[in-house]
Order: C-alpha cells, then structure tokens, then sequence
C-alpha cells in the first residue's frame, strides 16, 4: 500500500513540477510581451516628439499634416497604454500562477518527504520487532 502510495505522489510530483515549468514559461512570455508593449509605447512616444511642429515651419499645409500625424500618434499611444496596462495584468495573473504552482509543487514534496520518513520509520520498526538469531559459532578446535 505504501509503495503504491509512493508511486502515486511521484507521479503527481512529476506533473506538478511539469506545470511548474510551464506557469514559469507564460511568465517569462507575459513579461517579455510587457517589455515590448512598453519599448512600443516609448517608440510612438519619440515620433510624437519627432512630428511636433518646428518654429521655421510656416507653411498651413505643413501644418495641418503635422496635426494629422500628431492626432494619429496620439490614438496610437493611447492604444499602446491600454495594451501596456492589459500586459502588465498578464504579467500579475503570470506570476500568481507561477506562485501557486510552486506552492502545490512544495506541498506535494513535503508529501512525498513525509512519505520515505514514514517507510524508513516502517522498516526501522520492523527490524526491532524481528525475532533476534543467536548464531552459534564453533571456535575452530
């Protein structure tokens, strides 16, 4: 019963830590698309500051293009927030995953630790509960 028991929680050891592995693997995901989102948004913010209107520039046409791209610019930014703040939430429910893989991951190792001490335990008693062999010994004559 024991070594059925045993073979049951390295089994559940086994998937534990395979999903273990895989939370991490959307974490690590989770973060690099946060990163991205974030060098995205500082991109639009930079070519923001590019199409801005210069002082020498005094041409109505020049202008109003510059305005177009600037609102453009802007919608764009606005979306990279949102999609900055919906990474980031990724990123959150990544990590709480990844922690409570870690905890189930530990609680079935405790499991299987108080699992060998009990069989060593088992096997310790059954040792002092055997019948003890007095072996007789001739000394050679």
């Amino acid at each position: 019963m024991a070594e059925a028991r045993s073979k049951t929680l390295a089994r559940i050891h086994r998937v534990r830590t395979l999903q273990l592995g895989l939370t991490r693997a959307d974490e690590a995901r989770a973060h690099d698309k946060f990163a991205s989102e974030q060098a995205l948004s500082g991109r639009i913010a930079l070519l923001a500051e590019a199409v801005a209107p210069i002082h020498e520039t005094r041409a109505a046409v020049s202008l109003g293009a510059s305005a177009h791209y600037r609102d453009r610019l802007q919608q764009s930014a606005n979306a990279a927030v949102e999609r900055v703040q919906a990474a980031e939430n990724r990123v959150e429910r990544a990590a709480e995953a990844t922690h409570a893989a870690k905890r189930d991951q530990s609680a079935v190792e405790k499991l299987l630790a108080r699992a060998d001490a009990d069989a060593v335990l088992k096997a310790i008693r059954a040792m002092e509960e055997a019948p003890a062999f007095r072996k007789v010994r001739h000394d050679p004559c």
